[in-house]
């Protein structure tokens, strides 16, 4: 197989009869991927409501901003984003390999566990069931689910590369497999506890070993749950998107090694400032910087892949939401090295700029290239024509212009509150002693937090109904095809 084809998806490569492949299992997790993307982003409009106008908490302890957050972390990273990967890799590894999945019992475990995760998550956060680990919040029984369902995912994702049809691994998958692979590591490891209760434990780690496990964690969480599969779905539905091949095969392939290498150095970088030893510190502070250059290469990589197409960007909004997800990963991936840099972290941790620096990576990044793949996977899965095709490109810019709202008045937030925390007077005292009275001054930002969020969920729930509408339309016609298969 032509390694540089399409996706790697080369007809020539094909057999001659099209494997029986499981768009079953596909469905399944893209029904649910909407589903939950919704419920996500509503809780998280629910807590910038709360934060702009606090009666908005109710005055119930279930409906309070503590227990919310989470709720909503856990919703839009491990409901929507995980549900959206396995949608992409169930759909893609079968063409990649030319083969049906390993076992579709496997594949079914897989999604009704997963979706029994959510739901436990859901019930037990508001109610303060809770670890108080960012990105790991889950209680000790809801921990070991996890992982037995991350082993029947990973026994059928090795098990379909085991059967595959070709020889050729796509650099897609190599992106899939560090996914499966170090998630496992990371969770296995973060989650390590002592049972006291039913529903309450004790972590083996204490004091600083503990939090420089959690960043550990809660960065490469980040990289390997919210990147590096995201990455292997940019490599895949971009390129088929855009009908073009990727524009260096090789880059791809230098991205992911110096990727996936230089990651997992760089969690102390969420402990400047801390009990950390100095050199742990500056560890993560070095290789955070150096991961400019691998992940401006893959941004590059997935751009310049529309070369000979941009003609089509103008009136594909699929293409545009693909365009805006690979730039805000390039804008997300230069700005965090340099928040990592002691002297500007020193201005911006605390503050309401990594708010807006992780919503631009989230939002940006890992919400429109989710939005790009279900548009274009939608007709092709359910072979019906999208109901309502202008609404894509309405969909497009609320998205956009709400996330820029939202992170340029994160941005501002977050400037303002660092800099006014460190105003001193000729005296050396602070100018600002009051933290309320930072605080207050705050009003208008998370208005204009809760504007950009509520544009944002606007479009997700018009793509929801968008999508109710085509499923439920009529089916096209085999003469009328004029989509491109999904094979």
């Amino acid at each position: 197989m032509e390694p540089n084809s399409v996706a790697a998806d080369s007809s020539r490569s094909a057999p001659a009869v099209t494997p029986n492949y499981d768009d079953g299992i596909v469905k399944m997790f893209f029904t649910a991927t909407v589903i939950w993307g919704i419920v996500g982003m509503l809780v998280g409009v629910i807590i910038a409501l709360q934060l702009a106008w606090w009666p908005a908490n109710l005055n119930l302890p279930w409906t309070s901003f503590g227990r919310l957050r989470p709720l909503h972390t856990n919703a839009v990273i491990f409901a929507f984003a995980g549900n959206v990967c396995f949608t992409g890799i169930y759909h893609s590894m079968q063409r990649l390999l030319k083969t049906r999945m390993f076992n579709d019992t496997l594949s079914r475990i897989h999604f009704w566990g997963w979706q029994l995760i959510i739901v436990s998550a859901a019930v037990s956060l508001p109610m303060g069931l809770t670890q108080g680990k960012e990105y790991a919040e889950l209680i000790w029984p809801i921990d070991v689910a996890v992982t037995l369902i991350w082993v029947a995912f990973a026994i059928n994702f090795f098990g379909t590369i085991a059967i595959r049809k070709v020889q050729h691994l796509y650099v897609a998958i190599w992106f899939y497999m560090s996914f499966v692979l170090t998630i496992a590591v990371l969770h296995i490891v973060n989650s390590l506890a002592i049972p006291a209760t039913l529903l309450r434990s004790y972590p083996i780690y204490a004091g600083l070993t503990d939090g420089l496990v959690q960043w550990w964690y809660g960065h490469n969480a980040v990289g390997f749950f919210l990147t590096t599969p995201f990455l292997g779905l940019m490599y895949y539905y971009l390129p088929r998107a855009a009908e073009r091949p990727v524009f260096s095969y090789r880059l791809s392939i230098i991205h992911f090694w110096a990727l996936v290498f230089l990651y997992i150095w760089a969690g102390p970088h969420h402990l400047l400032y801390s009990a950390l030893p100095d050199w742990a510190q500056t560890l993560g502070m070095v290789f955070s910087v150096i991961l400019i250059a691998p992940s401006w290469g893959g941004m590059l990589n997935g751009l310049l892949t529309l070369k000979g197409a941009w003609d089509r960007v103008r009136t594909d909004p699929i293409l545009k939401m693909m365009v805006v997800a690979v730039s805000f990963y390039g804008m997300s991936t230069f700005e965090g090295p340099m928040m990592s840099i002691r002297a500007v972290n020193g201005l911006a941790h605390y503050t309401n700029w990594v708010i807006g620096h992780v919503h631009s990576g989230a939002l940006g990044w890992v919400g429109m290239m989710s939005f790009g793949m279900l548009y274009w996977l939608a007709p092709r899965l359910f072979n019906r024509p999208l109901a309502y095709p202008k609404w894509v490109s309405h969909h497009f810019w609320l998205a956009t212009i709400g996330i820029v709202i939202y992170t340029v008045a994160m941005w501002a937030a977050g400037l303002m509150e660092g800099l006014q925390w460190r105003a001193i007077n000729d005296a050396g005292q602070l100018v600002n002693p009051i933290f309320l009275d930072i605080t207050a001054r705050l009003q208008p930002f998370m208005l204009l937090r809760l504007l950009g969020g509520g544009m944002y969920l606007v479009g997700a729930i018009m793509m929801g109904i968008n999508f109710w509408q085509t499923v439920n339309g009529p089916e096209r016609p085999e003469e009328a095809d004029a989509l491109p298969q999904a094979a």
